[in-house]
């Protein structure tokens, strides 16, 4: 049974000049204890996707359709204080700058006590135990001083094992981590990862990663959805998607990562750019920066369908044309 079900989800902002769908029947899964990656430019709506999840879509945004369950119970309609005891309890979130995350006038003992008090039951003796312990399993020396030290006294790879330690510490099925490594240098991000997959493996956790870099989803992840203009384009296997890509939009991500194997004087680049909101093309959103488009791509917008051992939204997987090549 999956621990996360997302199905059909569509997320609009109504605005003065007509409404604007951000999401557009996102549906994916995620079982526990698996990691799935989540990538795509800016503005294919990863991050949105990690908000609605959590219950936090700033207003006038709203989710218009589908449904959000967690462990089969649907979430996306619950009330401000029932999510509220949800997020934090059941989902932890970790955000890609830990100084939004952490309040600067409390130290990281206050904020981590506060948070294990507010979803366990356990007195203030029991919760500063638990929070030096977190500190601990996320790497932080010295955790019994620098519980009562404050976020400014902290190095950026330190304050992001605070944010973990803080999602960790009402022990969470879900974790929604949104670019948890990207204002990290790679020496950090890598003990990062080896954080997140430790989480996985020890606690049965299951965690969405959000991210822009390939090279965490290839070093992390087991599954990875690829996301374009609000939908989801590509979703299947790690090793699958990377080395076999079926969508045109993920062969072209997937070329315009760096080979340190070959000899390239230019890195290839997907023509275009993502469109706006208010102007998605008719059909296939990819099609007019699409290598391989034809007719139909143009005028009917393709569904997730089989595409070997991935699902794609590309008319190239579609029954009929495969028969008849």
């Amino acid at each position: 049974m999956s621990l996360l079900e997302v199905q059909n989800l569509v997320v609009e902002f109504p605005g003065r000049r007509g409404t604007l769908r951000a999401l557009d029947n996102v549906s994916f899964s995620i079982a526990p204890g698996e990691i799935l990656g989540v990538v795509g430019e800016s503005g294919a709506g990863k991050s949105l996707t990690g908000a609605s999840i959590i219950g936090l879509l700033e207003p006038p945004g709203h989710i218009a359709s589908g449904q959000i369950l967690l462990e089969g119970q649907r979430i996306d309609n619950l009330a401000a204080e029932q999510m509220r005891h949800v997020r934090g309890r059941r989902i932890g979130a970790i955000f890609q700058d830990p100084l939004t995350s952490l309040n600067p006038l409390y130290t990281v003992g206050q904020q981590l006590i506060e948070t294990i008090r507010t979803h366990l039951p356990v007195n203030a003796a029991e919760a500063r135990q638990r929070a030096i312990g977190l500190l601990k399993d996320t790497g932080i020396p010295a955790a019994e001083q620098r519980i009562d030290h404050y976020p400014h006294q902290f190095s950026g790879g330190m304050r992001q094992r605070v944010v973990i330690a803080l999602a960790l510490a009402a022990e969470p099925q879900l974790i929604v981590a949104d670019e948890p490594t990207t204002a990290l240098d790679v020496s950090i991000q890598a003990q990062i990862i080896q954080l997140l997959k430790s989480i996985c493996k020890t606690r049965g956790a299951a965690v969405m990663l959000i991210t822009h870099d390939m090279g965490v989803i290839a070093e992390t992840c087991d599954r990875v959805a690829v996301m374009y203009a609000g939908r989801v384009a590509e979703i299947g296997p790690v090793d699958e998607v990377i080395n076999r890509p079926a969508h045109p939009y993920t062969a072209g991500l997937m070329a315009s990562i760096p080979d340190m194997d070959s000899e390239r004087e230019r890195l290839n680049q997907i023509d275009g750019a993502m469109p706006r909101l208010n102007a998605i093309p008719r059909g296939c959103a990819f099609n007019p920066r699409c290598p391989r488009v034809f007719d139909r791509c143009r005028v009917e917008r393709p569904d997730l369908m089989p595409a070997g051992a991935t699902q794609a939204a590309c008319w190239l997987h579609a029954p009929a044309r495969k028969e008849a090549a």
